[in-house]
This record gives structure tokens, C-alpha cells and sequence, in this order.
């Protein structure tokens, strides 16, 4: 397993960044090294996709062994509690995590993702997995993402760019996507699906929440969102204007509702950090012999 590092590793403050399901660590990069100023800032490639390892078998790319993943992730880098930004998957992985007694999350951000998803909109997460092979050039990558994440709002050329040179991965024919094809099968779902629900999961959760969710999500509609402010009155909702499904968090604004959450002495605070939006590298690691079947 393979995760990117940003700030001190000796700050006890640490931020955990979590992908969508076809996403990769390297999504994170403009909101991490705004909140790298005051946090040691952690964000993983999940089995099956970035710099981590393939599974041999698409049986195991499932939430459970990605749950005990990333358990044995905040293990590993000593963490006695950490704020959680996960977008879309990796939403429910953290509210999954929250939800469990003795959980480590202090604060837990849900990035266009809540209780329960459509089964629409389950089929057109599966339909946007299914790419190209392969790319001859990565000016046809990043016409590829600008199809499958336009919903991502309105990002710059630069942004763009980044997303297809993180993307994607060497091949004999040019470039081929970052993740393991097998994750594509396992999102397929079934034709008389009722959607997926995470409501028991929610029910459990007990940190303080804010829930991000672009204002013209399917994946997170309006009626779902409102539902879990009703079972939980004290979780904070901010639409984003012009949003689908997710928003990318690259823009200042959006940078800064997240860490007013996260810094704010109350996570209902209303101030707004400025951040430092840009581009860094960060420290790449690898967790060697960590992904086990489950």
C-alpha cells in the first residue's frame, strides 16, 4: 500500500485524504499543501489503484479489506486520532470507520456522499470506469478526464493537466489509467439493484460531520443530505455552486470550508483560513505486505 506525506511527521494534528473509486492519492495534492501548514497530511492509494498494488483476484476489492487497510494505515503511522476528507468511496470508508466504538476520527468530512446512493447513479459511476485501454498521448488522457469528471466544477487547463499526469501509468502503447481494470467488474451493479445503503452506518457515527455536495449531484441528492442533517442535527451541509459529482476540492474556496472545519475550535465555526493552493509533490511511501484477502 502506497500513500503520499505532507507538513511534519512530528505534528500531532494528522489529516487523512481518501479517494473516490477511481481516483488516486495524488487527487489531494492542492488541498494538502493547504492544510500541510498545520497538519501532517496523509493520503492513500487505496488497493487497485495509484502506486499501490493490484489484487489478484477482484473478489477482494471490497469495502472490508479497504477498511482494514486503511484501520492498519492510521496504525502504522502512530496516529491517536486524525480528521478524515473523503470523497465519494472514500466517504464511506471514513464514515464506515466512524461509525465503530473506539473509532480514531475526530473530524470526518463526507465529499459529495451520504447514506445511501440511486442506483442511476451507481450505473453511471460503473459507466465512467470503463475506459480506454490504453492512450496514445496524454493530451488524450486528459480529454478522457474532462469527460468522466466533468462534474468535478470548473477547474483550470493546469488542474486538468495534473489529473491526467497523476492518471495515468506507463504502457507499451503510450499510457494506460492508473487503476487495476478489475475495479471496473466490481462496480458493475446488478440491474434490479435498490441503490446502496450506508444508513446503519451513519445512524453510529458521533464526531462532528460536515457534509460537502455539489449542488447538481445525483450521487448525493438534496432529500438524502437533508435526512442526515434530521438524524443529525449537529452535522453541518455546504452545497457547492455548479458542482456535480464530487467537488475536485482545488479551488481557494473550497479549500478554505474545509479547513475553517478542521481548525475551528467549534466545527461549526464560520472563519475562513486562507490557504496556500498549489501544486507539491510530497513524501511518497509504501507499505509493504499490507493488502491480505479477506
Amino acid at each position: 500500500m502506497h500513500y503520499v506525506e505532507w507538513g511534519r511527521r512530528t505534528n500531532p494534528r494528522v489529516t487523512i485524504c481518501a479517494h473516490g473509486y477511481s481516483g488516486n492519492a495524488r487527487d489531494f495534492d492542492f488541498l494538502a499543501t493547504a492544510l500541510a501548514r498545520d497538519s501532517r497530511v496523509i493520503a492513500p492509494d487505496v488497493a487497485g489503484r495509484g502506486e499501490s498494488d493490484w489484487l489478484s483476484s477482484p473478489l477482494h476489492y471490497h469495502f472490508g479489506q479497504f477498511a482494514a487497510d486503511l484501520t492498519s494505515l492510521i496504525a502504522h503511522i502512530d496516529a491517536e486520532e486524525v480528521d478524515w476528507i473523503g470523497t465519494s468511496m472514500g466517504g464511506l470508508l471514513g464514515m464506515i470507520l466512524a461509525s465503530r466504538p473506539g473509532s480514531r476520527i475526530r473530524r470526518l468530512v463526507l465529499n459529495d456522499i451520504g447514506g445511501y446512493i440511486p442506483p442511476d447513479a451507481l450505473a453511471d459511476i460503473s459507466r465512467n470506469l470503463d475506459g480506454p485501454r490504453h492512450f496514445a498521448t496524454l493530451a488524450e488522457a486528459e480529454a478522457h478526464f474532462r469527460r468522466t469528471h466533468r462534474e468535478w466544477g470548473d477547474l483550470t487547463d493546469e488542474q486538468w493537466q495534473h489529473f491526467a499526469r497523476h492518471g495515468t501509468r506507463p504502457h507499451e502503447k503510450g499510457l494506460r489509467l492508473h487503476y487495476d481494470p478489475q475495479i471496473a467488474q466490481v462496480a458493475q451493479p446488478h440491474p434490479l439493484s435498490p441503490g446502496a445503503f450506508f444508513w446503519d452506518a451513519w445512524y453510529q457515527v458521533r464526531c462532528p460531520v460536515l457534509l460537502l455536495r455539489g449542488e447538481n449531484s445525483a450521487v448525493f441528492p438534496e432529500s438524502v443530505a437533508r435526512h442526515m442533517l434530521a438524524v443529525k442535527p449537529q452535522a453541518r451541509l455546504v452545497e457547492i455552486p455548479g458542482a456535480g459529482h464530487a467537488p475536485a476540492l482545488m479551488s481557494e474556496d473550497q479549500i478554505g470550508i474545509v479547513r475553517d472545519f478542521l481548525l475551528s475550535p467549534s466545527p461549526l465555526g464560520e472563519g475562513r483560513g486562507e490557504g496556500n493552493v498549489g501544486r507539491a509533490e510530497g513524501r511518497s511511501t509504501r507499505i509493504e505486505g499490507l493488502t491480505m484477502p479477506a
